[in-house]
């Protein structure tokens, strides 16, 4: 059944109790503010938004909220390497080494996009010297060339590692491919045509002091690491790095956006920005290829193109109540989205309490709670 044609979008009483919840979360300081968005077929809940605009804040935070969203960033910026594909200028099976010279050595030679969107390439997460690189304001340069020399953890193809590097990667072959910086290919490809007004990838000092944008902006509680920084997650330094693994300004309604042009393979109303083909392939598993790949890996920690699956054994899943075909990804800033292809739904909740202060296991409640509204 086609959830938009009949019956309602959810349950009345389950619904409320979800957004009592974030109601009380932010109430009692847990926190600061939060944002969701269920969408099913072509119905949606509309914007709920609980808390301040930050933690010191005294403004309630508005609807159409700003947030940093962290790694929600990488699928988004996986669909720009796609349309890539799709379009004929790049390939999964194409060497990195062959489109980043400075990529060079023995241990990296075999490693492909392939690799890279679907976090086998053995590459780290992070840098050993991610905080040297971002107290001295750094741009994506170096990011980019430290990734190019950093020892690889095992050799391509052989594990599952999650890799930020990767994408750092992927934002310099989009811009030597497209001849525009990713950002400039993702605004123009996806944000306009989609109608994410509110959206971008390494904005201008502008784009962010824009008046009514700026009064929207929300603020981090920030890590101890961050505290007193001009380096932080709440930086001008930080929101125009525009880092793509992690830099993406948006809000709940674009997100919203994007996840039903997901959903409907592609297209949003009359507009298509991706063939079925792309998406299909993206949201399935793409380990299942890789036969180096150890067996429980390959089940049980599934990666699509940039796309994670509800890994329901690992403790930060998505939902207990949710089938592990379920798609989306977390953000270190507190933020989680998924798509439910078998009932047309998606979930959006974006959150400026971050992950490693205590929001994924309550992300991971709201989702349950949603998942039981359906």
């Amino acid at each position: 059944m086609n959830p938009s044609a009949s019956g309602p979008l959810l349950d009345a009483a389950a619904w409320r109790r979800v957004t009592q919840r974030a109601e009380q979360l932010c109430a009692h300081g847990q926190f600061p503010g939060m944002a969701l968005e269920v969408h099913r077929g072509d119905r949606r809940t509309g914007v709920r938004a609980f808390g301040r605009l930050g933690p010191d804040a005294a403004d309630v935070l508005p609807d159409d909220a700003i947030f940093l969203v962290a790694s929600l960033t990488k699928p988004i910026v996986a669909m720009a390497s796609l349309l890539l594909v799709e379009r004929g200028e790049l390939a999964l099976n194409d060497r990195v080494a062959d489109l980043i010279p400075d990529f060079s050595g023995a241990d990296r030679k075999s490693m492909t996009i392939r690799h890279l969107l679907t976090h086998t390439s053995g590459l780290p997460d992070m840098l050993p010297n991610n905080r040297a690189l971002r107290e001295k304001q750094s741009p994506l340069s170096g990011f980019v060339s430290g990734s190019c020399g950093v020892t690889l953890d095992f050799p391509p193809g052989r594990g599952v590692q999650y890799q930020s590097m990767g994408f750092a990667l992927l934002g310099q072959i989009i811009n030597q491919i497209s001849g525009v910086p990713y950002g400039e290919f993702l605004r123009r490809e996806f944000f306009e045509p989609l109608g994410m007004r509110d959206s971008a990838l390494s904005p201008t000092v502008e784009w962010l002091r824009e008046p009514s944008r700026a009064a929207r902006m929300a603020q981090n509680r920030l890590p101890p690491d961050q505290i007193g920084t001009d380096w932080g997650w709440n930086s001008d330094y930080w929101r125009t790095l525009g880092a793509p693994w992690g830099g993406l300004l948006t809000t709940v309604h674009d997100l919203g956006r994007y996840c039903r042009m997901m959903l409907n393979e592609g297209t949003l109303g009359s507009v298509r920005v991706l063939s079925a083909a792309t998406v299909r392939a993206a949201t399935s598993n793409q380990l299942e290829c890789l036969h180096d790949m150890p067996e429980a890996d390959r089940r049980t920690r599934a990666w699509g193109f940039g796309w994670r699956f509800n890994w329901t054994s690992h403790s930060t899943c998505f939902s207990d109540l949710l089938s592990d075909d379920v798609y989306g990804h977390w953000g270190a800033t507190g933020t989680l989205f998924w798509m439910d292809r078998r009932s047309e739904t998606a979930a959006i909740m974006l959150s400026t309490q971050p992950m490693d202060m205590g929001s994924g296991a309550e992300l991971t409640r709201l989702s349950n709670m949603i998942a039981a509204s359906l």
